[in-house]
């Protein structure tokens, strides 16, 4: 089962808003889901991302895969940055226990 965060589409037309869920790769953009982890407006000035930092970094951890959107949004948040530290501590860990 691949699963990647991306965006799914919400708001009227013409004003688009976006929730940030993780799904199954071959799943629609606008279909079923796993789970809701934020949110996205770039409709405000500065454009309002909301992101609950703990399920990103788990499913992050789990092997979900972002979409490109999503990864320039997580980057922005600092995400990616505790991502790649706390993977950078996973792989120090074992060998210092040598």
């Amino acid at each position: 089962m691949a699963v990647r965060i991306r965006l799914r589409r919400t708001g009227k037309k013409k004003a688009p808003s976006y929730r940030i869920v993780v799904a199954e790769a071959h799943c629609p953009r606008d279909g079923r889901f796993i789970e809701n982890i934020g949110w996205y407006n770039p409709r405000t000035e500065p454009s309002t991302i909301n992101v609950d930092e703990e399920k990103a970094l788990k499913w992050l951890k789990n092997g979900a895969q972002p979409s490109e959107s999503v990864t320039m949004l997580f980057q922005r948040k600092g995400i990616m940055d505790r991502f790649a530290q706390t993977k950078a501590k996973a792989t120090q860990a074992p060998t210092q226990a040598e």
